[in-house]
């Protein structure tokens, strides 16, 4: 089912045009992904059952959990959709929700529910299943841990169409920030018995205690069944200044190439000096919403400008050197 091609490092090396760093939670998934499109194929090979592994994206919103996620369904090429545990939990029909979910990759497949069947489907904000302010789980929180078990771990689901789709093949890949988990980590450190004689064994143990352990997300609220359902962890890590920059320059499809795109076709170059993009990064930084804010930060300040250039054709470059400076109007000689 896997184009024999696509291999974990081939999919790496694509994840690497669109998402910045990350550089072992993209390693993590991949392996994760190939592995389990791999066993399907030999699954249907040997017609045996095959158990499903499911990947668990922890890591500060902003860091690119989501947009890894349909990177990797682009690459795949398999349908691919997102859903919100919020919204799950806030609801009292938590099936019919699941229903319209697992609907909505049925219509990504374009009605093909056996392709659907090999779909991913992102669920975002897991973590805010959890208790609230160290009051007793909430019902609601646990009841939609419980109401997704079934699906993630495979089952039969009646569409409201009457169809039926088998979730068994479907990966699922859950996401959250997880705030307070490091601190409920750094009392849980279990491996301080290892010896640790040398800096090769003191680096096992290191990465040892940095894994986040089901106990861990036990204390946090996730109930056990719900945790054994994604034995694959992946961790995102705060985005530096510099990724925020490379975020904003380096992909293929980066904010600057698309408004160079814009006003290439307008006639006009568009250059900005990379000290722009540091002040912006330095606002994003300040935001803490990771590079959710690159966006709105950069429009606000090309907004003026392009609003401008379409009624002054004799406009052919605009350079910005500064956010905080004018930018500058290069026309043609007469």
């Amino acid at each position: 089912m896997l184009d024999k091609r696509i291999k974990p490092s081939v999919i790496v090396k694509y994840l690497d045009q669109y998402v910045i760093g990350q550089d072992d939670a993209k390693k993590i998934v991949a392996v994760a992904v190939y592995s389990h499109y791999r066993k399907i194929d030999r699954a249907k090979q040997d017609s045996v059952e095959v158990a499903k592994s499911n990947v668990l994206l922890i890591g500060p919103s902003g860091t690119g959990k989501t947009l890894l996620c349909e990177t990797l369904a682009r690459i795949l090429g398999v349908p691919f959709v997102t859903g919100d545990a919020t919204s799950l939990a806030q609801t009292r029909y938590v099936n019919e929700e699941i229903e319209a979910i697992l609907q909505r990759l049925v219509d990504k497949a374009d009605g093909n529910v056996a392709r659907a069947q090999n779909g991913i489907v992102f669920i975002d904000e897991i973590d805010k299943l959890k208790a609230v302010d160290g009051q007793p789980r909430s019902v609601s929180g646990e009841s939609v841990q419980h109401a997704l078990l079934k699906i993630m771990e495979g089952s039969q689901v009646k569409l409201a169409n009457a169809q039926y789709i088998d979730t068994t093949n479907i990966l699922f890949i859950c996401g959250g920030a997880f705030v307070g988990l490091e601190e409920i980590m750094s009392g849980s450190q279990t491996y301080g018995f290892i010896s640790a004689s040398d800096s090769d064994n003191q680096n096992i143990l290191n990465r040892l205690n940095a894994r986040v352990k089901p106990t861990d997300l036990f204390q946090y609220g996730l109930i056990p069944e719900f945790t054994g359902r994604l034995p694959i962890i992946a961790r995102f890590r705060d985005l530096t200044r510099e990724m925020l920059v490379r975020i904003l320059v380096e992909p293929r499809n980066c904010i600057y190439n698309q408004f160079m795109d814009i006003f290439r076709n307008e006639g006009v170059e568009l250059s900005v000096e990379r000290k722009t993009f540091e002040q912006i990064a330095d606002i994003a930084l300040e935001y803490k919403t990771g590079a959710r804010s690159l966006r709105g930060i950069f429009e606000e300040l090309i907004t003026p400008i392009l609003f401008a250039v379409p009624d002054d054709p004799g406009i052919r470059k605009v350079e910005i050197a500064s956010l905080f400076t004018d930018p500058r109007y290069i026309r043609n000689s007469k």
